[in-house]
């Protein structure tokens, strides 16, 4: 079988960049040989896992799953897009073959038992699709396996087997005591290879790849290829601590840098998946962006800590409770160091409850009460990038100029019929606004706090300004979020 790579995203830029890859083994048909290069390891004596593997590795199942068979378009040639022998047959008048009917795609993957009842956790990319769900256990016994939920903001997945007689399983240990350094295991089915064990150590701890707010990854340098994928990873006393997903690799195989679930996570995504089907979220109602140096310089803040709100939903939970430049610096006491945490803590949080949140409002600590309502869908306005023509203000230090906010400005940036402000026609390229991310179209609506009504309030606002930055709170195409502008010398 030839693996095929599923790839999450580019982790860097170039020709030879490193892949963040889903550890999946997907094939059509065997087209070829896979090359086994043999090369001598010498092996550390560590006292070995031997005994802890033949406690855990029973309950480490391979998954199997039937995806449909990808539609094929008549039109494609089987030369590919692009290919020299397409023109070549097409400036000749060569008949070329078409595609023929494809059969379906057969994916390999991972999980564990965590109920002898027949409980089994992988990884939702595993089973996303599936038309057909068969898990193998240790001692080759295979069972049909039903969908009980999944959630892909975590990529995970919960299945229900049916078997004659309780079956071997393992338990969630606690991911939050991991030390970097730890030694952990992985189990899993790389390349269709069941019962493959590697041994590693935790690497890291709290690693972010762009794969949802939910999320900080453990990052192990156990063997992890493809097919491990929702395999578990295991401390030195048998305990889940981890759920393996991803790697880091140029190449697609193992490089060492795997990334697992961790324990603390998985575990009450399960717990939910498994009485409800489904997971519930805390939702807050703003939009949020982090604190940057130049934002805590005009906020006046002693570090760059918390969570700035942006926006506040109308109607949302937070409605008449926050407004916008508040910064959120703790939620129940636990502290929101950076913007990332805000999204867990909320979302960890009981829908219905009461939350205090600790804020920084115009420079004091205040507590806010929030109850917090249920996750929703946040829909996206259309952005047309139509710079009006008006009259221009320049404005050297911020590096820009400006216009009134006419109807036809609303109209064509998607603004509420009372919005006000000073829209952005020019960035100079070399300025400051420019090196902030502003971008003509932004409608500037306050700086440092003081509400812009159109040009001349920019003006008198940057000369009013008593710190080498100002805050601006821009409105993009509908939405609103706080830009810090350092000040280009007067």
């Amino acid at each position: 079988m030839i693996p095929i790579t599923d790839l999450r995203r580019d982790a860097s830029r170039g020709g030879h960049a490193p892949k963040i890859v889903r550890q999946r083994t997907v094939g059509a048909a065997v087209a070829g040989a896979m090359l086994l290069v043999w090369s001598s390891v010498a092996s550390a004596a560590t006292g070995g896992y031997a005994d802890l593997v033949e406690k855990v590795a029973p309950a480490v199942v391979n998954v199997f799953t039937t995806q449909p068979a990808p539609t094929a378009d008549p039109r494609q040639s089987p030369f590919g897009p692009g290919s020299p022998f397409e023109d070549f047959a097409k400036r000749f008048g060569i008949p070329t073959p078409q595609p023929g009917p494809q059969g379906p795609m057969h994916a390999l993957g991972s999980g564990f038992v965590i109920d002898s009842s027949g409980y089994v956790v992988t990884n939702n990319h595993v089973i996303d699709g599936a038309t057909e769900i068969k898990i193998k256990m240790a001692d080759q016994q295979e069972y049909p396996a039903t969908l009980v939920g999944t959630d892909p903001d975590t990529d995970l997945a919960l299945l229900k087997v049916s078997a004659p007689k309780p079956l071997p399983s393992v338990s969630f240990g606690k991911s939050s005591v991991l030390r970097v350094g730890d030694p952990v295991i992985a189990v899993g089915n790389p390349f269709g290879l069941g019962g493959t064990v590697t041994s590693g150590i935790v690497s890291a701890r709290g690693r972010s790849i762009d794969d949802g707010p939910y999320v900080d990854f453990i990052q192990t340098d156990a063997s992890i290829n493809r097919g491990n994928s929702g395999g578990p990873l295991f401390d030195t006393e048998g305990r889940v601590v981890g759920v393996n997903s991803a790697i880091l690799s140029p190449n697609g195989g193992s490089v060492g840098v795997g990334f697992a679930i961790p324990s603390d996570t998985a575990s009450a995504v399960i717990a939910q998946l498994k009485d409800s089907g489904q997971v519930e979220r805390g939702w807050l109602g703003v939009s949020i962006q982090p604190v940057t140096p130049e934002i805590a310089q005009a906020l006046n803040l002693q570090d760059e800590k918390g969570a700035l709100v942006a926006q506040v939903v109308p109607g949302g939970p937070a409605a008449d409770r926050l407004q916008s430049g508040d910064v959120i610096q703790a939620v129940d006491g636990k502290p929101v160091d950076s913007l990332r945490d805000l999204p867990k803590l909320i979302a960890a949080s009981k829908v219905g409850q009461s939350a205090t949140l600790g804020v920084i409002r115009d420079g004091k600590s205040i507590d806010v009460p929030v109850e917090i309502g249920r996750r929703q869908q946040k829909v996206a306005s259309a952005a047309t990038g139509t710079e009006p023509r008006s009259q221009n203000a320049a404005l050297g230090r911020l590096g820009v100029t400006v216009a009134p906010v006419t109807d036809e400005v609303r109209s064509q940036l998607s603004l509420e019929r009372n919005a006000e402000g000073a829209v952005v026609t020019s960035v100079k390229p070399d300025g400051a606004a420019a090196d902030a991310g502003l971008t003509a179209g932004d409608v500037i609506q306050k700086i440092n706090g003081r509400v812009i009504k159109g040009p001349g309030d920019v003006v008198a606002a940057v000369q009013d300004a008593k710190t080498p930055s100002v805050l601006a709170l821009i409105n993009r195409h509908g939405n609103t979020l706080f830009v810090g502008i350092k000040l280009a010398d007067a």
